[in-house]
């Protein structure tokens, strides 16, 4: 099995190093991620006439790793591209981020949009993450319980299901307080109180991390800082289903995704109006 692994942390991310060691076992592995932190990217795709820089990075491994100046769908395009005679990997992992995906956090995921930018290529893709947004996240349950998880997916693969892709998510929690595996679905919520004053002693532990350090500018003159973090705001009550929820309660849910955006029952309704 060919497998492509990319992810929106940048390559010197902890869990993308997890994820390459855990496919390995799987197939080739070959890694194209970005070279800062991409988060929040979603599909977003680095067009125009900008350079963008890559290197490859055989000190790396397992499997042959490459870093790209850009984002993650340009990272997956270049990927297929370049790493891949006849674009055909035959699975695109994508992850393991620093991070929950779970809920509308998912809409603006740029692991997901890796994954989409996959699968709107012809590709199977899988995006997974951690609920832990520390750079030392500890990645010991889904070294444990991820390898199983992607066997009975790639083994149970649906033939005709075009789009299809699959956002996993782990909660942060010590293996045994794990209560297993859930379908779920994306879970309802918004973030409010998103923007408050620049404060570099705030971040605490991200301070010196790789996740920010590209983010640092010079103020123009006149020029005010700010930064967006937030309130989430649950806007679910079935705690059965919503994959925020389900997290909460300590179980990885497993959430069916699909990069076709049109809305079949209103698509069949409009049908029936005159237009």
């Amino acid at each position: 099995m060919k497998i492509l692994i990319c992810n929106d942390d940048g390559y010197k991310a902890r869990g993308i190093h997890v994820l390459a060691r855990i496919m390995d076992k799987f197939g080739d592995v070959t890694v194209v991620a970005p070279k800062f932190h991409q988060s929040a990217t979603s599909m977003a795709v680095s067009l125009g006439v900008k350079q963008l820089a890559y290197k490859d990075l055989p000190e790396e491994g397992p499997g042959k790793w490459t870093y790209l100046d850009a984002t993650p769908a340009s990272c997956v395009k270049f990927g297929l591209e370049f790493k891949y005679e006849n674009r055909d990997p035959d699975l695109v992992v994508c992850g393991i981020n620093h991070g929950t995906n779970a809920s509308t956090a998912a809409n603006y995921s740029g692991t997901l949009g890796a994954a989409e930018e996959a699968v709107i290529n012809g590709r199977r893709a899988i995006g997974v993450s951690l609920c832990d947004f520390r750079p030392d996240a500890d990645f010991s349950v889904v070294e444990a319980l991820l390898p199983a998880i992607m066997k009975k997916l790639i083994e149970n693969w649906p033939e005709d299901c075009p789009g299809l892709y699959y956002n996993i998510n782990f909660p942060a929690m010590p293996l045994e307080d794990i209560k297993g595996v859930k379908v779920a679905r994306q879970g309802h919520g918004h973030w409010i109180k998103e923007f408050e004053p620049w404060d570099e002693s705030s971040l605490g532990v991200l301070n010196d991390s790789f996740l920010w350090q590209h983010y640092r500018v010079t103020l123009e003159d006149g020029e005010k800082a700010v930064f967006m973090r937030g309130t989430f705001v649950n806007d679910d009550e079935d705690s059965d289903t919503a994959d925020h929820l389900l997290l909460e309660q300590g179980w990885i849910t497993i959430v069916p995704f699909n990069a076709e955006m049109t809305d079949m029952a209103e698509y069949k309704r409009l049908d029936q109006l005159s237009f």
